[in-house]
């Protein structure tokens, strides 16, 4: 299991795109802390939600089980996923975004607490009164498919991530605004499935 990352977490350097993201993020701190520049830093981990959201658990998992079509499994069905519903996030942002003593700062989106995929699928099953199979697709089969699939190749460096536990703390979002309602897993999982 991963350490649970806060807002002071070090940012994971496991490829370039990570990496970039690091060397950004370091400016931005490093910007923040001058005090010249009204700057704000929102994270979030992996996106899940509604319509055309872009992500691997939407595309693997919900858009998989709306479909019909047997749902993929990235790598655990057993490792706890810290996912943030997109509306909710967009929110969050536009919150911080215009409250002057949130600047200067680095905010962890608002998410609920973790869930594993064997959870999301025992979800979508009350949700959708029918049996869900899936197929949990491991690294190694990642790693053979990037060879031969460009898209693939370009997520491998995500994919252990995928193999542990991932939980990613939004307290101190949750302490500053405490009238701020996450949706839960169950009520953002009924909306993607039943629209």
């Amino acid at each position: 299991m991963q350490r649970p990352q806060t807002e002071d977490s070090p940012l994971l350097r496991e490829g370039r795109k990570s990496t970039v993201r690091a060397k950004m993020a370091e400016r931005l701190v490093d910007e923040m802390k001058q005090g010249e520049l009204p700057i704000v830093i929102c994270r979030a981990p992996e996106f899940y939600g509604p319509d055309n959201t872009k992500s691997i658990t939407n595309s693997m998992v919900f858009n998989r089980i709306k479909a019909g079509k047997r749902v993929f499994i990235p790598v655990s069905d057993s490792a706890v996923r810290t996912l943030i519903w997109t509306p909710d996030a967009s929110r969050a942002m536009a919150l911080i975004g215009n409250t002057d003593s949130a600047y200067g700062q680095t905010w962890h989106l608002p998410t609920p607490d973790g869930i594993t995929y064997r959870e999301m699928i025992d979800l979508s099953e009350q949700v959708l009164g029918k049996k869900i199979k899936y197929s949990v697709i491991k690294l190694w089969m990642f790693k053979l498919g990037s060879r031969f699939n460009p898209a693939l190749k370009e997520s491998m460096e995500l994919m252990p991530r995928y193999q542990v536990d991932n939980i990613f703390l939004s307290d101190k979002f949750k302490t500053k605004f405490p009238d701020f309602k996450v949706t839960s897993f169950k009520s953002g999982i009924t909306q993607i499935l039943t629209k």
